[in-house]
């Protein structure tokens, strides 16, 4: 059956409790439940500090402009990777009772982590055509064994990969300063964007990326292998229906955000729901196809948000999701 129905998280949660956040996550998703990402702990346990805590035989130093490739191991790399393992083994004591079906774990996807890695010297490793393929392979390697990791910690669970990605529109559109401020660093081209993106889309089975603007460029992370791309449904315009259409036809799946990430009352769950299904009624397609391709999020991560308000987002974000089974009254 495939993964695209249901409920899920795009990735973070507030507080520092890594056994904490594991709890509310599988209490409140049934279908879809996420390792939760804790950037409140500092930038060890942030996007950036995540994915350095996976590269292999990539060594990374935390400089004041942020995260540095250095020569060799350092503490805040090793720091890193020891909020990984306690994250993991909190999933694990969680679900000593039995493992979930499925759970979605959350990394920056190669291009993002190009934009935010600094080189030895200070400049973006986007900058060096060598230092990004370096860090897609070690990327790729290192998401293989966390793969593999998690499935030895839990038998049986279908593993989905998610590639967040909210560097990718200004990497593709050269918005990426260099690191003096004063120029922007050249986008490389769609292919070979699509190309790295796709070596390490590779390493899954089920894989998602993330990328939360207005026109995401849903064509080209289809075409590098994306099982489904996870959008802000309520950014979203129609210029990118005919590449949203199409990917669904090609058997792409949607995680759509539409719950508030940021406390906020969540009484009216029909106009929070309106944004995917008006979506849906521009792409045309039929209503009963729509609970059997869409997850329903919220917009972005809750790590802004109170540890209530995220309960109660996760929870919001089930009823949405049973209710994309209902036929809408005026329909």
């Amino acid at each position: 059956m495939s993964p695209w129905h249901g409920a899920s998280g795009v990735g973070s949660m507030p507080g520092t409790d890594p056994e904490e956040a594991v709890r509310v996550v599988l209490g409140e998703l049934p279908d879809l439940p996420f390792l939760p990402e804790l950037p409140a702990r500092g930038p060890h346990g942030d996007l950036a500090g995540r994915a350095t805590a996976l590269l292999v035989d990539l060594a990374v130093d935390l400089q004041p402009t942020g995260w540095r490739l250095v020569p060799r191991d350092s503490r805040d790399g090793r720091r890193a990777r020891d909020l990984l393992s306690r994250d993991l083994d909190a999933l694990e004591g969680a679900t000593q009772g039995g493992p979930p079906a499925a759970l979605k774990v959350q990394v920056a996807g190669p291009w993002t982590l190009a934009a935010m890695l600094q080189l030895p010297r200070g400049e973006r490793a986007l900058a060096d055509h060598g230092a990004v393929d370096d860090l897609g392979q070690s990327l790729a390697e290192g998401l293989r064994r966390h793969l593999a990791d998690l499935s030895a910690r839990l038998p049986g669970t279908r593993l989905v990969l998610q590639l967040d990605e909210p560097s990718l529109p200004a990497v593709l559109g050269a918005g990426i300063p260099t690191a003096s401020g004063f120029g922007r660093l050249r986008a490389p081209s769609r292919q070979r964007v699509r190309e790295v993106l796709a070596s390490v889309l590779s390493v899954g089975d089920d894989t998602v990326v993330h990328c939360c603007v207005a026109d995401p460029p849903v064509e080209l992370l289809h075409e590098a292998g994306a099982g489904a791309v996870s959008l802000d449904a309520t950014v979203l315009t129609p210029r990118g229906d005919d590449a949203i259409g199409l990917a669904v036809e090609g058997g792409c799946g949607l995680l759509l955000g539409v719950v508030p990430a940021v406390d906020t009352r969540l009484a009216d769950l029909g106009a929070i729901m309106e944004p995917v299904r008006r979506l849906w009624r521009r792409l045309g397609f039929e209503p009963d196809l729509l609970p059997a391709t869409v997850v329903v999020t919220p917009t972005c991560g809750l790590a802004g948000a109170s540890p209530r308000h995220a309960r109660q987002a996760l929870g919001a974000a089930v009823e949405i999701a049973r209710r994309l089974g209902e036929q809408p009254e005026d329909d």
